[in-house]
């Protein structure tokens, strides 16, 4: 018995609820699809189905069996696939989508080196802070900044997303610095749609207001405007260092309470699924990998 056939075999006829459908779509005769099953059963010594005229039934040793068998053949097309991918360039159109003020501010020459390094692959790139549902929207990848809930999609972390809370030497001159959390409440806050989604408990249990519409405050689901209203003087933003560190360099916001500053976030690479990969998704995925730097480049502020 070849036992990756046998394993073949039993989950196509789990698939397709019968040995006449699995046998079809294997190009196999039924009696062959029922005798790799039964030599299967006989060579874990346990029944994985229980078999009527009509119907097929799962047993509790072939429910498990079934799922770890499907992940078992998954891995070896995987495999085969990245192997194949070896000798295969990556090519075709790539669609991604990014947060707005990320991509706009760091993802061009990125992209362009990716292009020189793979010439045959053509992008798409979509700008949105909302959370893309991928699948449904036709996205090979997505990037994503936040604490990211466990999911059916695949994540790998690409840089650390440092938050700060700052505002304008103006404001602070006019205003008073916040020397703890509590004084917050005192002070304008310039608010981001998204931060609540993405942020988590840990961020979010000091601010200002929070899920409330405060009289006179400024919201937007835009980061860059937020920054820029902080350097006019408007208020206190908590951002990204990715969005607010140029103007922390130039001495045009100060960041305040540096020691309460939230636990870091991060920029994952989310795509849809592991499992038979795309060449041109894999080495955007590899190619993302360490390319901002450890720290990223925007937190090097010496």
């Amino acid at each position: 018995m070849d036992r990756l056939d046998a394993m073949r075999a039993f989950v196509t006829v789990v698939s397709e609820g019968s040995f006449t459908r699995a046998a079809e779509r294997l190009e196999l005769s039924p009696q062959l699809a029922s005798k790799y099953v039964a030599q299967l059963e006989q060579h874990l010594g346990v029944r994985l189905l229980n078999r009527t005229t009509r119907t097929l039934h799962l047993t509790e040793a072939g429910t498990y069996y079934q799922q770890r068998a499907q992940e078992v053949l998954h891995d070896i097309e995987d495999m085969e696939h990245q192997l194949g991918d070896l000798q295969t360039q990556a090519r075709g159109r790539l669609r991604i989508s990014a947060p707005v003020s990320f991509a706009i501010r760091h993802l061009a020459p990125l992209l362009s080196e990716f292009q020189r390094a793979h010439p045959a692959v053509g992008i798409d790139l979509q700008l949105n802070d909302r959370k893309v549902d991928i699948v449904e929207e036709g996205f090979d990848i997505a990037l994503r900044i936040g604490h990211l809930k466990s999911s059916s999609l695949i994540a790998k972390r690409i840089a650390p997303v440092r938050l700060v809370m700052c505002a304008s030497p103006a404001y602070l001159k006019q205003h008073g610095t916040p020397r703890h959390p509590e004084d917050l409440k005192a002070h304008r806050y310039l608010r981001y749609s998204y931060m609540e989604q993405e942020a988590g408990e840990s961020v979010l249990r000091w601010l200002p207001g929070r899920g409330q519409h405060q009289s006179g405050e400024m919201v937007s689901n835009n980061g860059d405007v937020l920054i820029e209203a902080a350097i006019a003087g408007a208020g206190i933003a908590l951002q990204p260092t990715f969005i607010s560190s140029a103007a922390i360099k130039a001495g045009k916001l100060r960041v305040i309470l540096p020691e309460h500053e939230p636990e870091p976030m991060s920029l994952y690479a989310v795509y849809a699924h592991r499992q038979l990969l795309a060449s041109k998704v894999r080495c955007f995925v590899d190619f993302l990998d360490g390319y901002f730097g450890d720290p990223p480049y925007w937190d090097q502020f010496d």
